[in-house]
This record gives structure tokens, C-alpha cells and sequence, in this order.
């Protein structure tokens, strides 16, 4: 695992040991990183569900402003603080650890890109989504990006949310939702 490009290109990446986390692949990375180029320059990112960080040290990489990373797992927010020292993004970072549904229903800040990737067929997907759309913590033209099961369907959005392109590699489904600007009354 290793970053693919930008300031960082080429370091690797600490692993996590057993199977709690699943690490995107490098080539889903790759792929997902090539749609979103041009929306990252001067963004603010969320990671939720880091694992490792390394959607959002990516990001970061590819001249993010900045990225919050939260984990739930004390040995994951660990990790993604030691791959965070290793890109050398202290500055850019904030690291939590918490549950990621509580970090949203708290949470005062506005993003411009969101990483979703939980644990296939957890129900967390759904939820975040939600609680994303519900207290509508991403900026005008913002997107989320989420990483799921082949099998996954999108749930229904409410605007200024909407879905927007989804993308197939193997088993794995990467859905990109947009929040439009303002919405006219």
C-alpha cells in the first residue's frame, strides 16, 4: 500500500495486522483518485472509516487543504496517526477516534470531499449517508465518494443531495454523490 501520487507519491504506507480493516486496493485507488482529480485542490476532506488513511493521505498528497480522519478502533486511529507522521501531513491532519455516526451528529465543520468506506454489509453506509444529508455537513458542490459491495444500491437522496456517476471494479462499487448549491425556495 503506498500513496500513488503528488508530494508523497511513492511512500508507503503501514498496514494494519489481522483482518479488521480492509484497505481499499491500489488499483480501486487509483481509478477513484483519476475521477476526482480536479476536486481536490485547496479541499477539505473527511476519511470516515479511515482504517489506514490512506484515502484521505491521498487526498492530502494531491493538494488537499486538509483531512479529518476518524476511526473507531484505537489501533486503526494509531495507525492512521504513524502513516500520517510517515507522509509527513501532521500540519494538515486531525486524527479521532470515535464512532463515525457521533462524529457526524456533532460535528460543526463543512467538507468538500467525503470518504465513505465502512464495513460491507454493516448498515453504516446507509446511515452515514443520511446523517450526512441530515445535518448537511458538506459545502456547496461538494461530493461523497462511497466505496461498497457490488450488490449495494444507492438509497434515495433529497436534494441538494444527489447521486451522480457509479463505477464497477470486480466486486467492489464506488458511488460518487454531489450536494448542488443553494436551493431556490
Amino acid at each position: 500500500m503506498r500513496i500513488i501520487s503528488g508530494t508523497a507519491r511513492g511512500r508507503k504506507l503501514r498496514e494494519p495486522q489481522g483482518m479488521d480493516t480492509r484497505p481499499t486496493t491500489d488499483k480501486v485507488k487509483e481509478s477513484l483518485f483519476n475521477i476526482i482529480q480536479f476536486e481536490l485542490e485547496g479541499r477539505r476532506v473527511l476519511d470516515l472509516f479511515a482504517g489506514t488513511g490512506q484515502l484521505g493521505l491521498e487526498a492530502l498528497s494531491r493538494g488537499a487543504e486538509s483531512c479529518t480522519f476518524v476511526d473507531q478502533r484505537r489501533e486503526a486511529a494509531a495507525l492512521v496517526r504513524d502513516n500520517v507522521r510517515l507522509c509527513r501531513f501532521e500540519e494538515q491532519s486531525q486524527v479521532i477516534q470515535g464512532e463515525a455516526l457521533s462524529f457526524l451528529a456533532a460535528c460543526r465543520e463543512k467538507f468538500d470531499v467525503v470518504f465513505l468506506d465502512p464495513p460491507y454489509q454493516s448498515g453504516l453506509l446507509e446511515k452515514s449517508l443520511e446523517m450526512l444529508t441530515r445535518f448537511d455537513i458538506l459545502r456547496e458542490h461538494g461530493i461523497i465518494v462511497c466505496e461498497s459491495g457490488a450488490e449495494w444500491i444507492l438509497p434515495s437522496m433529497t436534494p441538494p443531495y444527489e447521486a451522480g456517476r457509479e463505477y464497477r471494479y470486480g466486486q467492489i462499487r464506488l458511488t460518487l454523490c454531489r450536494r448542488s448549491g443553494s436551493v431556490r425556495q
